[in-house]
């Protein structure tokens, strides 16, 4: 075991710590979460949810994928949803995965099992497996639930945006979810 090289991998997840979720300081959030938060949200979400959806599902791959999914932006910093829209329209998704997967590559690059977690990442942009699916909707279920979350927290609903066009997800259980969600912000049930 090279612990220099497992000393400089587990300094990306560091400095996911620090570095804050730039869509909600774009937003004027007080107090934004950091990637690092928001990952663990994800890895939450997706262990509840996968008590709850009807597919079989290898719980140890979901929340390898889940802890997985924004290691990257220790690299490439958490890119918000507006900064895409200035990305060519042809190669929006695969510009973005293309460099979540070069910084990937040089993250896990030292350590042994680097191909493995590489393979896992692979799985999850795929999105073909039901581990990688339940995965982005445990994502995207984990933001909805955090803008929620500041709207209430700051009496308002400043985050509008995130709820003028409702979401599928990918299961029912992470869709139930989400609609008792919209339906409590929409009631003012805070």
């Amino acid at each position: 075991m090279d612990v220099n090289a497992v000393i400089a991998f587990l300094s990306y997840g560091i400095q996911l710590k620090q570095m804050p979720r730039t869509g909600w300081v774009q937003r004027g959030v007080p107090g934004a979460e950091n990637v690092a938060a928001h990952s663990y949200g994800v890895v939450l979400t997706a262990l509840t949810l996968a008590e709850l959806v009807d597919e079989p599902l290898d719980l140890a791959r979901l929340l390898a994928l889940a802890t997985l999914h924004d290691l990257p932006e220790a690299l490439t910093s958490d890119i918000p949803s507006p900064v895409k829209r200035f990305f060519p329209q042809s190669v929006e998704a695969s510009l973005k995965t293309d460099l979540e997967r070069g910084a990937m590559r040089e993250i896990v690059g030292e350590m042994p099992f680097g191909g493995a977690w590489m393979v896992l990442w692979e799985e999850l942009h795929a999105a073909e497996s039901a581990e990688s699916r339940l995965t982005h909707d445990a994502d995207k279920l984990d933001m909805f639930l955090q803008a929620y979350s500041y709207e209430r927290q700051m009496g308002t609903r400043a985050l509008a945006e995130f709820w003028t066009v409702p979401f599928t997800f990918a299961f029912a259980a992470t869709q139930a979810v989400y609609d008792e969600l919209r339906r409590r912000r929409e009631h003012g049930e805070w």
